[in-house]
């Protein structure tokens, strides 16, 4: 079986993240598949759950010799089906597979066992690793499990970078800020403080400060950004709000803080004047950043050959985790299009690449 064929039976496991869909199927079955296809190809399987109801699998391989250990990341679990026409029925047209999760990120995970697999003779040096783990797309519990596990010289993420080697990813801040004011009837209004008008400036000064962001360039990865994304209030119709909740997401560069962006939030609300608020950091992942001269960008770039490519991506991964654990950590894996969209593709020539690259770089690194 190769990593298209591997492709094909993962897509059809309906692997949703009931964190993000309650009641949905999450990462059970398709964890015990990937679990028994290891176990088949000769690999070494471990199922960890400390989480209950969520399986990571580590697979090892275990005809190596001493030298270096390459840990090889995807995840399980994907977003709801939300309008895609039949999302678990894995269908090919030339060279793209339509399906919930091939892009995101199926493709690379089978390309990822696929690797450990070929890289499993006599002839490898050190040890090949995938960690297939869950609920990567909510709050990464099964990565943080998982590393209390794993340790290695060297990780490479495969999520769809379009067969680019990335270094790079920014980090997010949720910011959740409260306006408050003073209930009243709406008829007399004099009597009370509306605490959704209040938030006017509050939001023009948030749109100030993303202007300002454009300025901090990162090389790979452009600026940060800014953008509200909740907002509710009041209570009916003829009361004056007493109060407006807004949530805000802020897209990190490497070297930025959670404290930092603290500030620049404090700052802005102290310029509002006026108005009553409060802030408070509800979620925050780290950027990440692995040097050029790293051991293990050197390898993908060698095994993906002639045209090879450094860049960065736009989304945050479970690289950021493995790179604060101190292992060196790039992102690698197949072009497509429509992550968490109603049309999803992978295309299938570079699951195929993925695959080979995985494997060659497994075997040049291990050494």
């Amino acid at each position: 079986m190769n990593a298209a064929e591997l492709l094909e039976r993962l897509v059809a496991i309906d692997s949703v993240n009931p964190s993000l869909v309650p009641g949905a199927a999450g990462e059970a079955r398709i964890a015990e598949y990937v679990a028994e296809w290891a176990r088949s190809a000769g690999l070494s399987v471990r199922v960890v759950e400390e989480t209950a109801g969520r399986p990571s699998v580590i697979v090892r391989t275990n005809q190596g010799g001493p030298g270096r250990s390459l840990l090889l990341c995807g995840h399980l679990d994907t977003v709801g089906f939300g309008e895609m026409a039949d999302p678990l029925r894995p269908r090919i047209d030339g060279d793209r597979l339509y399906g919930r999760g091939g892009y995101d990120m199926k493709a690379g995970l089978a390309a990822a066992l696929v690797a450990c697999r070929e890289a499993n003779n006599g002839e490898l040096a050190g040890e090949v690793i995938v960690a297939a783990v869950a609920d990567e797309e909510h709050a990464s519990l099964g990565v943080q499990e998982v590393l209390r596990h794993v340790r290695a010289d060297a990780a490479i993420v495969c999520e769809p970078t379009e067969l680019v080697v990335a270094t790079a990813h920014k980090g997010f801040v949720w910011t959740e800020i409260e306006v408050i004011g003073r209930a009243a009837h709406g008829s007399r209004p004099h009597l009370g403080e509306d605490a959704i008008m209040k938030t006017g400036p509050v939001l023009v000064e948030l749109d100030r400060l993303n202007q300002e962001l454009r300025g901090r360039q990162h090389p790979r990865l452009g600026p940060g950004t800014l953008h509200a994304s909740l907002i509710t209030g009041g209570r009916e119709e003829s009361t004056v709000s007493d109060r407006c909740l807004l949530t805000v997401e802020r897209r990190t560069l490497p070297g930025e803080t959670v404290a930092e962006v603290e500030r620049d939030v404090a700052d802005l609300l102290a310029r509002c004047t006026g108005v009553r608020a409060t802030s408070r950091t509800t979620l925050a992942r780290e950027p990440f950043e692995t040097p050029d001269d790293s051991a293990i960008v050197g390898a993908v770039l060698s095994a993906l050959g002639e045209g090879a490519e450094l860049g960065g991506v736009s989304y945050w991964a479970d690289s950021a985790f493995i790179s604060a654990a101190g292992i060196p950590t790039v992102l690698f894996g197949p072009g497509g299009d429509g992550a968490h969209a109603a049309v999803e593709w992978v295309s299938l020539t570079d699951t195929l690449v993925c695959a080979r690259v995985l494997a060659d770089t497994a075997r040049a690194f291990c050494r």
